[in-house]
């Protein structure tokens, strides 16, 4: 069976129904994949890391000695009871994949030690790998494809491991600290754990979003993002300030031009959403805006339309253009782009 929808897998992994003998975990993300593998891993075996209830087996393994993956799942637990067979796929190879493929067939077909569990992790498996093929059509054997994590997830996933610490962060800081996580999950829970050490193990803090300052340090580019989003407030001086206070920081002409036309794109998206009948302050969620910066984000929104973003928009290329031949005052053609930004801004009413 396929289990692709979140309240199933929970529920599964929760409790793995007994009739299931082999598990196959795939997908991108080889966080999540670990660990819906090591939450699964200790409901089959009370000691997971104990090399009397679990084999740990990799591609290599069976690279070395192909008998080897059904001999471990053809031997019976040292201490009696069930147990675990664990086989890590690093790559798509072909070889371990059949292998995998065909030690699992017989093992649900009950050929080898019924008490064994077979666990698979892998990567995104394709259609055409054989694992994938058979692991879907056996009775027997679950499939959980594993995707990357949404904002959601890695709410919930910072709000657990946060939990395990004694520390938890308010609404708001929650916000901000997810729009800040990397999507990956070993990556994102990394930095989560590195944020409980900061807060203070069992120490109890609610965090505030003013507490994270310092832990979450300036965002990368900011000079840059406050230029776009100067220029496109009509803010002509201070669009100057930060343009070569970000030129002071090492970020050229060119950089400049990019965040203006990555701006750009972003209200543009809005625009197009809002015409849509979508309401401007989802449309700017929607967009990824920042919660710090949606205020003036909108009040630029309900002044500009497409039909002005889109004359900007040709001049952004051309000013890319520009930039990238060589020679060229790169830091010059960036400001200048953004006084024009800004000029027509003001003629819009900001």
């Amino acid at each position: 069976m396929i289990l692709s929808k979140r309240p199933d897998v929970e529920r599964f992994l929760k409790e793995p129904t007994p009739d299931i003998r082999a598990v196959v975990l795939y997908g991108k993300d080889r966080g999540v994949v670990r660990d819906r593998a090591n939450a699964l891993a200790k409901r089959v075996v009370e000691r997971p890391d104990d090399p009397f209830d679990t084999a740990q087996l990799t591609d290599g393994d069976l690279d070395s000695d192909p008998a080897k993956l059904e001999d471990e799942l053809s031997a019976q637990s040292m201490m009696g009871g069930r147990r675990l067979v664990r086989l890590r796929l690093s790559g798509e190879k072909a070889g371990p994949d059949r292998q995998a493929a065909e030690a699992l067939t017989r093992h649900v077909e009950g050929q080898l030690n019924p008490d064994a569990f077979f666990l698979v992790e892998a990567g995104a498996l394709g259609r055409e790998s054989q694992l994938r093929k058979v692991a879907e059509k056996a009775n027997g054997c679950a499939v959980i494809p594993c995707y990357e994590d949404e904002a959601g997830d890695l709410a919930r996933l910072t709000r657990d491991t946060l939990a395990n610490d004694k520390v938890s962060l308010n609404g708001e800081a929650l916000d901000l600290f997810v729009s800040r996580l990397p999507k990956e999950r070993g990556v994102a829970r990394a930095e989560i754990e590195r944020l409980a050490l900061y807060l203070g193990p069992n120490s109890g803090v609610n965090a505030t979003a003013a507490d994270l300052t310092d832990f979450l340090g300036v965002e990368p580019e900011a000079s840059l993002s406050d230029a776009a989003a100067d220029a496109f407030g009509g803010k002509a001086g201070a669009a100057q300030t930060a343009l070569r206070r970000a030129a002071a920081e090492g970020e050229g002409g060119p950089a400049a031009v990019r965040a203006m036309g990555y701006y750009l794109g972003r209200l543009r998206r809005v625009l197009t959403l809002h015409k849509n009948g979508v309401d401007l302050q989802a449309a700017a969620k929607a967009a990824g805006v920042f919660w710090k910066q949606e205020r003036e984000f909108l009040r630029q929104a309900r002044a500009w339309n497409l039909e002005a973003i889109l004359d900007i928009q040709g001049e952004v290329l051309t000013a890319d253009r520009a930039c990238k031949t060589s020679g060229s005052p790169d830091q010059l053609i960036a400001e200048r782009l953004a006084l024009m930004i800004a000029g027509r801004a003001r003629r819009l009413g900001l």
